[in-house]
């Protein structure tokens, strides 16, 4: 049957879900309203799209490795609270999301929405039912599909479930990829090497540096030395290859690696919620205010 405009429009308004969604749960149902809103409650998305616009920065790093080290994925899916982070259904969720990008290597999230999820029809609509359950926003961010290059094993390590690496070497021994990716977890490095930190970066570091030596008073020359020597100071600690080794500070990672006649191909760091807003509400006041 043809399903008007208004009808949708109409159930959009009692529910909160999306345009399209409403239009399938119409034409689904024969354009019985009540019977659409069910449709729609068991799917999740009635209650999908009035979260979407919440913060979602708390969730889960999932890693996967295969066997040989020829191949990796990493995902990072968020969801509102670190209470929800740890429920075992919102856990089930990545894992599940993790072996279907594993298996599948989708290009892009788009591609994944559209993916089968086991009974729960795609991996969108097993997201939208798990929202309706838990009650929070929940958001697959960002995937990665790593391949080793030829020679080297990929290597992974998870901190909790909060920060997650992965790394390509080349030579060394076995456990020199996971004591690396331990060392980045802890480190951070922006790059490998100090000619893979990005332009902007070196550019705003430059900016700040000169502008406190400048405020020192000093002369031209020296500010000129000052500025130069931060900036490597800079580029040293930022780089893999420059820091100091976590495992034996007394070591840098480049001398790591030559001592090992070892090379890093690959370095994928993520930690969850880096670069989005958090949440700054009490998460224990709101649900004293829902019971009050």
């Amino acid at each position: 049957m043809s399903i008007s405009a208004s009808q949708v429009k109409e159930l959009r308004e009692q529910t909160g879900a999306g345009m399209m969604d409403c239009k399938r749960a119409l034409e689904e149902t024969s354009g019985d309203m009540e019977a659409a809103i069910d449709f729609l409650r068991k799917k999740g998305a009635a209650s999908a799209e009035r979260k979407a616009g919440r913060i979602a920065s708390e969730g889960i790093i999932g890693q996967w490795i295969s066997d040989d080290g020829s191949q990796a994925v990493m995902v990072e899916v968020n969801c509102e609270t670190d209470f929800v982070a740890k429920d075992e259904s919102f856990g089930d969720f990545v894992a599940q999301v993790l072996q279907v990008i594993a298996v599948n290597r989708p290009t892009d999230l788009d591609a994944l929405g559209e993916l089968p999820l086991g009974v729960s029809g795609s991996i969108n609509e097993a997201r939208l039912v798990l929202i309706g359950q838990i009650g929070e926003n929940i958001g697959i961010r960002r995937f990665e599909c790593i391949e080793a290059e030829t020679g080297s094993v990929l290597s992974g390590y998870l901190h909790g479930q909060r920060i997650g690496v992965v790394m390509g070497v080349k030579g060394g021994q076995s456990q020199l990829g996971r004591d690396l990716a331990m060392h980045v977890a802890a480190s951070r490095p922006l790059a490998v090497l100090p000619s893979g930190i990005a332009p902007e970066l070196l550019e705003r570091e430059k900016n700040i540096v000169t502008a406190q030596a400048m405020e020192s008073g000093k002369a031209d020359s020296i500010v000129e030395k000052m500025i130069a020597g931060r900036m490597t100071k800079f580029v040293r600690e930022n780089s893999l290859v420059g820091q100091a080794f976590v495992k034996n500070v007394e070591t840098t990672v480049e001398e790591l690696l030559t001592s090992e006649g070892a090379e890093v191909s690959a370095m994928i760091r993520y930690e969850v919620g880096e670069g989005l807003e958090k949440r700054s509400d009490d998460f224990v006041a709101e649900v004293m205010a829902q019971v009050g």
